[in-house]
């Protein structure tokens, strides 16, 4: 029969064992099956990875009724067929594993398509409910769904439902209590895989036909189409959206305008956060002085690790909790994929994969999400090529220190004020100079490093369009970007504080450490049009990029602690008196897109690719490329 691995992969944790009932949920991607899931589980749910996996996988605990349900979300697949490691997952679990009913997921603006895996997973598994998620959408676009006839086509039953909405969950509730209870029974309907490995992808692909055709016989019998153009305005928008012509200047705009929003609402949040940090830091130097605290420990304490650590909240956060909850408001609404479909002809050229686009939206927010976003791309060349570059696009720990650059660079003897209008536009043309070094780098890796085929090609869903849930989006954004991502920093920004704290605060005949430390690369550092201070604060940077310029204005004023500047007048005077110039500038914000990733993306790099070698790789690359750029501009200052 089907193929079976020796070890079965179960997802959640030894407590949801004890539970009445399992129940499992199946779906392609996009057809709200998250949304059903977390109305089914509450706030009782666990997210974790597949044991030895990079695939998440989400399991809670529902009740209905008077019985409790262990309910294990699978990854959202096209097809049980063996391709990526999210499909790899759904269907050995699905083959391997006992289940008392399984929820097949489908969007019913789309029910021939998704027909076609629901027929593979009842293959596996004849106990199931079929839930017509998106049936509001449906009817508008003059989608009409027999439901009986279909639940008798399939020999299962079938219920619609309006996840986001709330609408149908009860009855879908009832039909998943009856199947496990047995009140209802499933008949078995014709099985096109019997006897079939659906491991075994040439047996697989040669009945794929027979699934199309079958799905298209009962989507005949059961679905009427009242319009003639279905989605009439999604495909007009479509037009304009994905026009060679303006599919590029609109994303353009939308992500100028989006890193606006980022850099002015920062702002607030930012400076509230820093004036309650800094009162929250006096009133522990008045305890520690209470306590006679020796000076050693109030200051390895309060000015290292503290204050380490709440400058890193304090610039980090804001930007994070503003863009995470935008870019999710941008895919909820299915414009995403219309970036990824503009682009993909780009990444072809390049030998990668046209999903990486995504990644790279994802990394402006934060290197690590968008490491981790690279399982979306099957191929393993491919992933590894949009791992590798993802550094490249700069994260918002990055977009302090390019603006306070950016404010210098253009400021001149008289430190000339320009408009957040203008520091967004000079954001986005670096972050389209960003775009093309990954261009660049993936072209090479992909012929030389890696060797990939170079199709990048990939069959891309474009959903419709859709209001998203402002309030659950920004919500959910928060929780599991923001909070997550926050969370790894501060894990390695406390120890950082410390080092950084002893290197600034221990001498050897009256001379830090840390005194030391940037003289040994002050040489060095004018070679590349920088000095000792900048190369040894990126290096101390490394487990928080929002602590270069602090560490900076430590360094150069020999203060012993991080010091936040509180205008850009100030950081002027005191970056040119310590002989910075317009190379200086430049050259920095060289170094600021091209050096190594920061701690937490590195250790994101590790756990995705379980490969110390291109860990190491993915860390030191953007160095030795950042040093060769920063060559080359000063050799040609010099000249002038």
């Amino acid at each position: 029969m089907f193929a079976r691995n020796s070890t079965k992969e179960v997802c959640f944790e030894n407590e949801l064992r004890t539970t009445d009932y399992q129940i499992v949920l199946a779906g392609n991607p996009n057809v709200g099956k998250s949304t059903i899931f977390n109305s089914l589980t509450g706030m009782k749910q666990h997210t974790g990875n597949w044991t030895g996996k990079t695939v998440e996988c989400a399991s809670g605990i529902a009740k209905i009724k008077d019985k409790s349900f262990s309910v294990v979300d699978l990854p959202g697949t096209y097809s049980m067929l063996s391709f990526s490691a999210e499909e790899r997952a759904a269907a050995s679990y699905l083959a391997n594993n006992e289940m008392e009913c399984v929820v097949i997921v489908v969007d019913a603006n789309i029910i021939e398509r998704n027909l076609s895996f629901a027929l593979q997973v009842l293959s596996v598994k004849k106990n199931a409910v079929l839930c017509l998620n998106l049936c509001d959408e449906a009817e508008k676009n003059g989608i009409c769904i027999d439901a009986d006839e279909l639940s008798l086509n399939l020999g299962i039953p079938v219920v619609c439902t309006c996840a986001t909405k709330n609408r149908g969950l009860s009855e879908l509730k009832n039909a998943i209590y009856d199947i496990c209870t047995e009140k209802k029974k499933c008949f078995c309907v014709s099985r096109l895989y019997e006897d079939i490995d659906i491991f075994d992808e040439k047996k697989h692909k040669a009945n794929v036909k027979n699934l199309l055709e079958k799905s298209e016989q009962i989507c005949s019998r059961c679905v009427t189409y009242n319009k003639k153009e279905i989605n009439d305005r999604s495909l007009k928008l479509d037009k304009i959206i994905t026009s060679k012509a303006t599919g590029i200047p609109i994303m353009l705009l939308i992500f100028a305008l989006l890193f606006w929003i980022t850099a002015v609402g920062a702002n607030y949040p930012s400076e509230w956060l820093s004036m309650l940090f800094s009162f929250i830091k006096e009133k522990l130097y008045l305890l520690f002085d209470a306590m006679n605290a020796p000076d050693f420990i109030t200051g390895l304490i309060i000015d290292g690790v503290y204050t380490t650590l709440t400058w890193v909240v304090s610039v980090m956060l804001p930007p994070m909790a503003i863009f995470f909850p935008l870019f999710s408001l941008m895919e909820d609404s299915g414009y995403l994929p219309r970036i990824a479909f503009n682009l993909d002809k780009f990444f072809s050229r390049c030998g990668a994969h046209g999903k990486q686009s995504l990644t790279m939206a994802m990394g402006i927010g934060c290197n690590a999400c968008g490491v981790t976003g690279c399982r979306i791309i099957k191929s393993k060349q491919e992933r590894l090529i949009a791992i590798v570059t993802n550094n490249f696009m700069p994260c918002n720990g990055r977009f302090p220190m390019l603006i306070a650059l950016i404010m210098m660079l253009f400021a001149g003897g008289a430190l000339t004020v320009i408009s957040s209008f203008e520091i967004a536009a000079i954001l986005l043309l670096i972050i389209v100079l960003c775009v093309l070094a990954t261009f660049a780098v993936s072209k090479v890796l992909s012929s030389i490093v890696l060797k990939t085929k170079g199709n990048g090609g990939f069959s891309l869903e474009l959903p419709p369009y859709r209001k998203p849930q402002i309030l659950k989006t920004i919500v959910r954004s928060f929780l599991d970007r923001t909070l997550f991502v926050l969370f790894r920093a501060i894990i390695v920004a406390a120890p950082a504080g410390a080092l950084i704290w002893l290197l600034a605060n221990l001498n050897i005949n009256d001379i830090s450490l840390l005194k030391y430390c940037t003289d040994f690369f002050d040489p060095f550092g004018h070679l590349l049009g920088l000095d000792g201070v900048i190369i040894m604060a990126f290096i101390l940077g490394f487990p928080a990029n929002e602590t270069v310029i602090p560490i900076m204005i430590m360094s150069y004023m020999a203060s012993g602690t991080m010091v936040e500047y509180s205008s850009y007048q100030e950081l002027f005077n005191l970056f040119s008196a310590n002989g910075w110039t317009v190379t200086t500038v430049i050259c920095t914000m060289i170094m600021c897109i091209m050096h190594s990733p920061c701690s937490t993306t590195v250790l994101t790099i590790h756990k995705e690719t379980k490969s110390l070698k291109w860990t190491l790789f993915s860390a030191f690359m953007p160095i030795i490329l950042g040093i060769i750029c920063c060559a080359i501009v000063s050799g040609i200052a010099s000249l002038f």
